[in-house]
């Protein structure tokens, strides 16, 4: 039995990522990994203009403007965003310009509409009520982005932000890496599909889908195999099957039982077992293969073991294979309010429910623990890690929190 650290480094030591690209138009990006450096083709914004609406002047003739002493400046012409004009102001002069529109020539600040006053009913002159910066209220080119600079690197997920980005630049189609394709196998005698009617000694095969949201929420396209029993070669067949994907997921069947065939018929199919078991609570029953260049994760049967070690393992692997730079959820300082009892030598993965009071984060246990209760990871926001080597935390002590959300 090996620990957390060891079987994570294991596991990314084997995961091949995806070579194969496609370009997507921008509106179906929202989600994928972009597989190049992409890099402006021109600045943003692409020319000087105003953040305001107001009157563009030349700051120096605003000197010792004040709400006593008003600066009356000749408005010369109205610029709205999206047009332009030729004319170059002298000393004394405005123009009315509006958000977005681009600075006249001669101009260098832009005071804004509440500074200022005209006459009622007249616009040819106005008045200015504060002396103005240099510069005030102007949107510089090249501000946001410069032109060759790269605004998005390879490994990337793009966000709404990123989209939006690109549509600025023009951008309209952006490669990015394929979709791995991750197959889903639930395993056992005792499980029935959701829309079959349970009878004596039957569950739903609720796995199947926990695991499939999870692999979507990954960024992966999940395969649903369906439900193995637990019979060699039924086993056989559908594990022979899911080998043809870019990775496979197998949940129960792997523990210590008489029928927990998955190990065995993994091995038989020609799949090297790295490691089988891992020091940690809930989901020790953990096997990792690779079947040539697949990777196999054999995970625990119990719902609420096989959705933490997805979590541990699985998602980061998928995250590397779809070749992503970060594969890794952020872990936040927080306050933990429960006292638990753990056994050493097991790290522990509690569901959390994170709760910021007066600016501190606090962790609250979703209530019992067990591998089996659902309700658990239904409540959590955040998986408490405790460490080996801790015995009993108490409330008060300082935890590190996986943010889930």
């Amino acid at each position: 039995m090996i620990n957390v650290s060891q079987a994570r480094e294991i596991i990314l030591k084997h995961i091949p990522p995806v070579k194969e690209t496609q370009f997507l138009e921008l509106n179906l990006c929202l989600g994928r990994v972009s597989a190049v450096d992409i890099k402006s083709r021109e600045n943003i914004p692409p020319f000087d203009n105003s953040a305001m609406d107001g009157f563009a002047i030349k700051a120096f003739n605003s000197t010792g403007a004040s709400g006593g002493n008003p600066k009356v400046f000749a408005v010369i012409a109205d610029l709205a965003a999206g047009y332009t004009i030729a004319k170059t102001l002298k000393d004394n002069q405005a123009v009315r310009i509006m958000t977005g529109a681009p600075i006249p020539k001669g101009v260098d600040s832009v005071v804004m509409v509440e500074d200022t006053a005209s006459n009622e009913g007249r616009n040819e002159f106005v008045r200015i009520f504060r002396e103005v910066n240099k510069g005030e209220n102007v949107r510089y080119a090249g501000e946001d982005v410069k032109k060759g600079e790269i605004v998005i690197k390879k490994g990337d997920i793009l966000k709404s932000g990123y989209i939006g980005m690109l549509a600025s630049l023009g951008i309209s189609k952006v490669k990015v890496f394929r979709q791995p394709k991750v197959a889903i196998l639930a395993t056992g005698d005792e499980l029935v599909e959701i829309k079959e009617k349970l009878t004596p000694g039957k569950i739903h095969n609720s796995n199947t889908y926990s695991l499939g949201a999870q692999v979507q929420s990954a960024g992966a396209l999940a395969v649903v195999l369906g439900i193995a029993r637990d019979k060699k070669e039924e086993l056989r067949r559908k594990i022979r099957k899911g080998l043809s994907f870019d990775m496979l997921l197998v949940s129960g069947g792997i523990s210590v039982g008489d029928y927990d065939f998955v190990k065995d018929v993994l091995k038989e199919l020609g799949t090297t077992i790295k490691f089988w078991r891992v020091a940690m609570k809930p989901g020790k029953p953990l096997a990792f293969g690779m079947m040539e260049r697949v990777p196999v994760f054999g995970l625990p049967g119990n719902p609420v073991s096989s959705m933490i070690t997805f979590e541990q393992f699985v998602r980061p692997a998928i995250l590397k294979m779809a070749g992503r730079r970060e594969i890794f959820r952020f872990h936040l300082p927080a306050i933990a309010k429960d006292d638990f009892k753990k056994k050493k030598k097991l790290r522990y993965f509690l569901r959390v429910v994170l709760e910021n009071q007066n600016g501190a984060l606090y962790a609250s246990l979703t209530g019992p623990q067990g591998s089996g209760i659902l309700k658990s990871m239904v409540l959590a926001n955040g998986i408490m890690e405790l460490a080996e080597g801790l015995e009993n935390l108490r409330a008060g002590d300082k935890v590190q929190v996986t943010y889930l959300d």
